[in-house]
């Protein structure tokens, strides 16, 4: 492929139109349904009712410059750095336990201040695992299909990872960072009977995990009657599911929110999709599904054109962050109804949060980055078909 290509300026660049409208209607509406959910808990806080739209549309800002730049670096840059994406991983995800280091919030310490924004550790490390990973299955495809230490190796580097993760406690980050990295490995071609193996150790291992916690225990369960302890356990999922219902069709309308009004705990962030339903109604909550149905399909799509023109590297990664946007949008959304116990995981690109946002729109532009390689790599294949020219015409025998 010719660096001409590769670092094509913007004007010339190959922008999926499916990936660049969803998520940018993804970020208006998250902008949107953000300010209106933050706006009371703002004004008591802060005495300033538009402080978390501001602080959200620097993040923004910051994001589109780290989208541009993503946008413009080759694909094989990322592949090149697998390792040094593993160690920094590591380091971000042992630096946040650091005494002193890491920042606390609600019993977790997942967060090291920077200045104006509190920084995510974990958006950013689960990121660099999934480079790392798809690194590892360009460089030793053959071991990782023929042999289980060839699919062991990547696995004993993500389950340390997850432990970590456990330790903060981000029980959430832990099973999207599992999941995701599982189904890239599937995607390479491990052997069916390994994956199994390992599918089943991880499970095993997460509901262990869960059931040694008292507390941890109580949060996966409660959501199975929350209306049993509705002023305890159950008071911010009773409040969800009572924001989701007064919505019913056509919401209420959008600011007019009761739930938001400090009933609903943290409803700018975690449960920013109950105040959507609530504001939306059910046509509201049915469109933003789709757009993460829609982001989800068109990157499985882009990643399958990727394999297809035998670009490995992004076809992995494409399925990897395809994988994180529906697996994480999907447990958010569970979370809201009902239907999953609280996980503390954000919306991408609706929930408030610099680290969230900024990792989300980088992702977006990775799979723009994906499409652009694939677009110039197919167009490539046409133009060597074109001047080569037709084959020739085979005669044809008439029988006597």
């Amino acid at each position: 492929m010719k660096t001409a290509q590769l670092f094509a300026p913007l004007k010339r660049f190959h922008v999926d139109p499916v990936i660049a409208l969803v998520a940018g209607i993804l970020l208006v509406m998250g902008l949107l349904m953000m300010t209106s959910a933050s706006v009371s808990i703002a004004d008591k806080s802060f005495a300033d009712p538009l402080y978390y739209l501001k602080r959200q549309s620097v993040f923004m800002v910051l994001g589109l410059v780290a989208v541009t730049v993503v946008m413009l670096v080759p694909l094989r840059l990322w592949d090149w750095a697998g390792y040094l994406a593993l160690f920094l991983a590591f380091v971000l995800l042992t630096v946040v336990l650091v005494p002193g280091i890491g920042h606390t919030v609600n019993g977790s310490t997942r967060w090291i201040r920077l200045g104006f924004m509190n920084f995510q550790s974990s958006e950013a490390a689960r990121l660099l695992m999934l480079f790392y990973v798809c690194s590892y299955l360009v460089r030793h495809q053959h071991q990782v299909r023929e042999h289980f230490m060839g699919f062991a190796k990547p696995m004993l580097f993500v389950v340390v990872a997850s432990y970590l993760l456990l330790k903060e406690p981000d029980f959430g980050a832990a099973t999207v960072q599992l999941g995701m990295i599982l189904g890239v490995l599937f995607v390479g071609g491990v052997r069916f009977r390994h994956y199994l193996l390992m599918v089943t150790f991880s499970v095993g291992a997460m509901v262990v995990m869960a059931m040694s916690n008292k507390e941890r225990m109580e949060r996966l369960t409660v959501f199975l009657d929350p209306w049993k302890d509705p002023f305890d356990g159950g008071f911010q999922l009773t409040q969800s599911l009572i924001a989701i219902g007064r919505g019913e069709w056509f919401g209420v309308g959008l600011g007019a929110s009761v739930q938001k009004m400090f009933y609903l705990p943290e409803a700018h962030t975690d449960f920013v999709f109950a105040v959507l339903a609530e504001e939306l109604g059910l046509i509201g909550a049915a469109f933003t599904i789709a757009l993460y149905f829609v982001l989800v399909a068109r990157g499985f799509l882009i990643a399958r054109r990727a394999l297809r023109a035998e670009l490995l590297f992004p076809a992995y990664l494409a399925f990897g962050l395809s994988i994180w946007f529906g697996l994480q949008s999907f447990i958010n959304i569970a979370v809201n109804m009902g239907a999953l116990p609280t996980k503390g995981l954000t919306l991408p690109f609706m929930s408030y949060g610099g680290s969230s946002l900024i990792v989300s729109m980088v992702s977006a532009g990775l799979l723009l980055r994906v499409a652009h390689e694939v677009v110039c790599a197919e167009n490539q294949v046409n133009t060597r078909v074109t001047k080569k020219g037709p084959a020739p015409a085979r005669p044809v025998r008439v029988a006597a």
